[in-house]
């Protein structure tokens, strides 16, 4: 075996090994048990039965036909649960249809089917050609209608979410979910081309899944996505309480207050500190400070450029928008613009 053989092994089974310890972590390690973590740690572990098939292919002598046609079959067992893990991200209190086991049924039949080939029969009938090809053509085109399934899924959520105020974490999932979805489009289109005439090499597609799967990894660490389901999406009044929150700070005016502070504006609307300032972390995605401060640097900078604005000195304005000092105006009005009031003032002069 030359030595880009032995690496190619290396790289192709790295992934393969990362997403089995991912599954792990994710059932057996995760504190927060969710049924959404449950289907992405089966997802990881039938895609490295799938992957591991391509590899002892690729490099093994004369595999056995039956793991071949297991291999294979693990496809049929991988889409469903692919739109069964969408539905759980996008929909909350997801349970399992109740008709989930015909879903898995091609699988069944078709896994059941894989042990009883022989390498005889496998080598020796006529009739391989066309049940081998048949079985493949069902089996990608079967993959292909559940990714585009939880595609229609992701996108439903989306456009029902498009005219409303999205938190933060409905953000994450539909960024995580749509790169989930296209590392699956991804791998499904290498291993089609490789059927297709080997337009591109077998072992693409583990090395594809290794580069995908590490990628996904890190997306979601990053976006926090293991922690994340479709209870997000339960409908509340929160987008209600920012829009009062909204009313009464910027409307109103109250932003112009020296004393105004989260205990005042939660006693006005009648909730606690902690509810009013996490609504608006998720929805102003600041903190209430930044949230008050924007709003007054605003009014800070429509003063500023005013060719009068020189009859008025930067404490006046600083005091009449709201602030209690110069230098937290001068400090505020840095953060937000990058700029002094001054430099600010005699940049619009």
């Amino acid at each position: 075996m030359s030595f880009s053989d032995i690496l190619l092994i290396i790289i192709s089974s790295a992934g393969l090994v990362h997403g089995v310890l991912f599954a792990c972590y994710l059932s057996l390690f995760k504190k927060r048990k969710q049924i959404t973590n449950l289907l992405l740690a089966w997802i990881l572990i039938f895609m490295a039965f799938r992957i591991s098939k391509s590899v002892l292919l690729n490099f093994g002598n004369r595999l056995e036909p039956v793991f071949i046609f297991a291999g294979l079959a693990f496809l049929l067992l991988i889409g469903p649960i692919l739109r069964w893990y969408v539905l759980g991200m996008t929909r909350s209190n997801f349970k399992l249809p109740k008709y989930y086991p015909l879903e898995l049924l091609p699988f069944t039949l078709i896994f059941i089917a894989s042990l009883f080939v022989t390498k005889e029969w496998y080598e020796n009938s006529k009739l391989v050609i066309i049940i081998f090809s048949s079985g493949l053509i069902f089996i990608y085109l079967h993959f292909a209608f559940y990714i585009a399934m939880s595609w229609r899924a992701l996108q439903q959520t989306r456009a029902n979410y498009q005219q409303q105020l999205q938190t933060k974490s409905q953000k994450a999932i539909f960024s995580w979910l749509r790169y989930v979805l296209i590392g699956f489009i991804v791998i499904w289109i290498s291993y089609v081309l490789n059927i297709l005439d080997d337009t591109v090499p077998y072992i693409i597609g583990p090395i594809l899944y290794s580069v995908i799967i590490y990628f996904l990894s890190y997306k979601a660490f990053v976006l926090k996505a293991t922690d994340l389901d479709g209870n997000v999406f339960k409908i509340s009044n929160d987008d209600e309480l920012f829009n009062k929150i909204t009313e009464l700070i910027v409307h109103n005016k109250l932003y112009k207050e020296p004393n105004i502070s989260l205990t005042k504006v939660s006693k006005m609307i009648g909730k606690t500190p902690q509810l009013t300032s996490s609504v608006i972390n998720q929805y102003a995605k600041r903190n209430f400070n930044d949230f008050i401060n924007y709003y007054r640097i605003q009014d800070a900078k429509k003063i500023l450029q005013d060719v009068e604005s020189d009859m008025f000195t930067i404490s006046s304005i600083a005091f009449d928008t709201g602030f209690s000092s110069l230098s937290s105006f001068n400090s505020a009005f840095k953060k937000f613009e990058g700029i002094t009031p001054s430099s600010y003032r005699k940049g619009n002069m």
